[in-house]
C-alpha cells in the first residue's frame, strides 16, 4: 500500500476547507491537483532559466532548450515511443486531436468514412464533424452494451472499403470503461486503417506502451497527469507525421522562408509553430518524474481499490444508478440517485466539502444514449484516501435522504 499521507503532504490545496469542511477533491478526471515539486519547477524556470528555446546561443536559452528536449525524451520513454522525434508538444489533448484531424484529414475526400464511438469526449467528435463539413466524409459510431462496453462485433462490421480512420477513447471520462484498444487497433490495421487513441483519461492511470498497442497516434494532457495546464502531447508514427502537412505556420516550424517559397523543419518542429510553453513543458518533466517515483502500476492499483470501495458503498444507497459497470474500469464513477437532479446533488455535496463534477461531462451523445441530461461524477487520484471515500459515500447518502 502507498504512503498516502506522505503523498498528500505534497498537495497544499488538500489541507484547505470548503464551506467550513475539509476539502474532499473527487474531480481528477477534469484536472488533477499539482504536487509541490511541479510548482517549484515552474518557479525555478521563471526565476532562473526563463529564455526562449531553440533561438539563442546564450546560456539561458541553451538551458531552457535542453530542459525542453529532455522532457521530450521523458515523454518518449513514458509512452515507449520509438524515437523522441515522434513526440509533438501541443496545448493539450484537444489541440492534439485537432492537429491530426486538420493535417491527416487533408488526405480524406468525399465518401471516406471514419469510425468513432458513442462514448467519445466532444474533443474527439467536433474536430471530425468540422472535417465532415469541409471534406464531406461520413462518421460511423460504435455503440455500447448495458455495462458501458463497446460492441466489438458492431465495430468489425462498420469497416468498409471506404473506411479511412478510427479515433477512440482509451478510457471513457464518464463510464471509466477501459476499452480493448489493442484489439481494436489490430482490427483496424487488418483493413489498412490508422487509429488515434485519446489517452487523456488513461495516461494518468495506466501503463502506456504505444508500440505494444501499435497505436498510430496517441494524445494526452499534462494537467490530468499531476502537471501544469496548457501542455499536451501528440505521439505519431514517424512515417505518418512526415507525410502530414503542418498544422500551423510561423516561427520555429520552418526550414527556409522567402516570399516565393517556404520549406519546413524536420520532425518534431514542423508541428510546433511559435514559442512553446517551455515553462510548462519543464514542469511536465517533473510531473512525469513524480509519477515514475510512485509507480504507475501502484497508482492504478490504489485507484482501483478506491473505486471498489466507492462502488460497494454507493450501491447500498436506495435509488442509486451507476452508469458504467464494465469488467475493465478505471477510477471514475458516474451516478444518479432516484429523481434527484445531478446539479442539486453536486451543489449539496459541495456544501459538505465534496468536490465532484456534474453535467454531461462533454459527452452529450453518451448522455443521449442513456436518455439522461447528465450525471454526478466522482473521479479519483493517487492522493485520495479510504476515509475520503467513506465520507463521500456518507455525504451522498445524506443528500439522498434529504429528498
Amino acid at each position: 500500500m502507498l504512503d498516502i499521507e506522505s503523498i498528500r503532504n505534497e498537495y497544499p490545496i488538500l489541507s484547505r476547507e470548503v464551506c467550513g469542511r475539509p476539502l474532499i477533491y473527487l474531480d481528477s478526471a477534469a484536472t488533477s491537483q499539482t504536487p509541490r515539486c511541479v510548482v517549484e519547477r515552474i518557479n525555478e524556470m521563471y526565476f532562473t532559466k526563463k529564455a526562449n528555446v531553440h533561438r539563442g546561443v546564450h546560456q539561458l536559452s541553451q538551458e531552457a532548450t535542453e530542459m525542453q528536449e529532455n522532457t521530450r525524451e521523458k515523454v518518449r520513454a513514458f509512452l515507449n515511443a520509438a524515437e523522441k522525434e515522434e513526440i509533438i508538444f501541443t496545448r493539450g489533448t484537444t489541440e492534439a486531436i485537432n492537429l491530426v484531424a486538420s493535417s491527416y484529414g487533408e488526405r480524406l475526400c468525399n465518401g471516406d468514412e471514419i469510425i468513432l464511438t458513442v462514448m467519445e469526449h466532444h474533443s474527439n467528435i467536433v474536430p471530425w464533424q468540422l472535417l465532415q463539413k469541409s471534406k464531406r466524409i461520413r462518421i460511423k459510431v460504435v455503440k455500447i452494451n448495458e455495462n458501458g462496453e463497446l460492441n466489438l462485433d458492431l465495430y468489425r462490421n462498420l469497416f468498409t472499403e471506404n473506411t479511412r480512420f478510427v479515433s477512440l477513447a482509451h478510457v471513457s471520462n464518464v463510464l471509466g470503461t477501459v476499452n480493448p484498444v489493442k484489439e481494436m487497433i489490430a482490427i483496424a490495421h487488418s483493413h489498412g486503417v490508422p487509429v488515434l487513441i485519446d489517452g487523456a483519461q488513461s495516461a494518468p492511470h495506466l501503463k502506456i506502451d504505444v508500440r505494444d498497442l501499435d497505436a498510430d497516434f496517441f494524445v494526452c494532457s499534462a494537467h490530468k497527469m499531476y502537471g501544469p495546464t496548457g501542455v499536451g502531447v501528440l505521439y505519431g508514427k514517424r512515417r505518418l507525421l512526415e507525410a502530414m502537412p503542418p498544422y500551423q505556420g510561423g516561427g520555429e516550424m520552418i526550414g527556409h522562408v522567402t516570399f516565393e517559397k517556404t520549406t519546413f523543419a524536420e520532425l518534431p518542429f514542423k508541428f510546433e509553430a511559435g514559442t512553446p510553453d517551455f515553462v510548462g513543458i519543464a514542469a511536465f518533466s517533473e510531473a512525469i518524474d513524480y509519477i515514475n517515483r510512485i509507480g504507475i502500476d501502484n497508482i492504478a492499483e490504489w485507484e482501483h481499490h478506491l473505486l471498489r470501495r466507492a462502488t460497494d458503498g454507493l450501491t447500498q444507497i436506495p435509488g442509486m444508478r451507476i452508469f458504467g459497470t464494465a469488467a475493465e474500469k478505471s477510477g471514475v464513477i458516474s451516478f444518479l440517485v432516484g429523481n434527484i437532479h445531478h446539479y442539486d446533488m453536486g451543489m449539496l455535496l459541495d456544501k459538505l466539502g465534496v468536490a465532484v463534477r456534474t453535467g454531461h461531462h462533454c459527452a452529450q451523445p453518451l448522455m443521449q444514449h442513456f436518455g439522461i441530461e447528465g450525471t454526478v461524477r466522482a473521479s479519483f487520484g493517487v492522493y485520495n484516501t479510504e476515509a475520503e471515500i467513506d465520507a463521500f459515500v456518507a455525504a451522498v447518502d445524506r443528500v439522498a435522504k434529504m429528498f
